[in-house]
């Protein structure tokens, strides 16, 4: 198998198959536990693919579901396989958003709101020394670093030759305003912003303060969506200890149309890009 297999999405697909194969069986999670001896936590995280499933794991839960087609088998032995393998965060250590990582590596959209600061993916490596600093303030001087490469590593999927990110961004005024670092850095960030929005993948739009209360209001979220019509959408948020992950097609659905009422109530395309630069002169001043 090829080396740069995701296993991020390697897991999530393999653990769909698992539940897709339990569900054709007929059985709940909690019977599948009682019968391996393991908990029913650990039969949810093998199926939403946030734990690695091991080839052991595998081959139990095809002898519990009754598959006798040995190529289906070995099929979701190979995927177990692959999924443990390691993708090109894991370099970088203990990474605390590493699942997001790995879905955003093989995403082929990515919408994004955010009502605080600029996106990681439209970031300066300035500013973004300067947000991590300021937002985790007793984090070492090297892990700041090391966020920031990974950080920087991201972006590698918007200037991708082949197959770039498509991103759609709407942000809130108030992260134009919130003055991270010095103003000379918010210029240069808000200059690179209206850069990048000239690529034909990226978008970005600006909600006004004056437009009021909008849908965005409950904070930052993301909607990934896969290449492969297997891979269902994802709609992630961040938290401070853990994030959350939604996958429920009517969970994606309201984050979804959610995102439309705010795209509708944003500035256009060229107004957003007029707004930005207006506010970028405002920081040389």
């Amino acid at each position: 198998m090829a080396s740069n297999v995701n296993p991020t999405v390697r897991r999530r697909r393999l653990g769909q198959e698992l539940r897709r194969l339990r569900e054709l069986k007929g059985m709940t999670a909690e019977e599948v536990a009682e019968r391996l001896l393991v908990s029913q936590s650990k039969i949810s995280r093998l199926e939403n693919g946030r734990r690695s499933i091991s080839q052991r794991d595998v081959r139990d839960l095809c002898g519990v579901y009754e598959v006798e087609d040995h190529r289906v088998v070995d099929s979701l032995m190979q995927m177990a396989k692959d999924s443990r393998q390691q993708g090109w965060w894991h370099s970088f250590g203990d990474i605390p958003y590493s699942v997001y990582i790995g879905l955003e590596t093989d995403a082929a959209s990515l919408r994004v709101y955010d009502p605080q600061v600029v996106p990681g993916l439209l970031q300066t490596r300035q500013y973004a020394e300067a947000l991590i600093a300021g937002a985790l303030p007793e984090t070492a001087p090297a892990d700041i670093e090391k966020r920031v490469q990974v950080r920087m590593r991201r972006q590698e999927r918007i200037s991708a030759a082949e197959n770039p990110l498509r991103l759609w961004t709407v942000l809130d005024e108030a992260a134009l305003r919130r003055a991270v670092g010095n103003r000379s850095l918010m210029r240069e960030q808000l200059e690179h912003l209206v850069e990048q929005s000239q690529l034909p993948h990226v978008t970005v739009q600006v909600i006004p303060f004056e437009m009021g209360a909008h849908p965005g209001l409950n904070g930052q979220y993301a909607i990934l969506e896969f290449p492969d019509t297997a891979d269902s959408s994802v709609v992630y948020i961040e938290g401070v200890t853990s994030d959350l992950y939604l996958e429920k097609a009517n969970d994606v659905q309201k984050y979804s149309v959610m995102y439309e009422h705010l795209r509708a109530q944003a500035l256009n395309v060229e107004q957003s890009r007029e707004f930005i630069e207006k506010a970028a002169k405002d920081y040389a001043r």
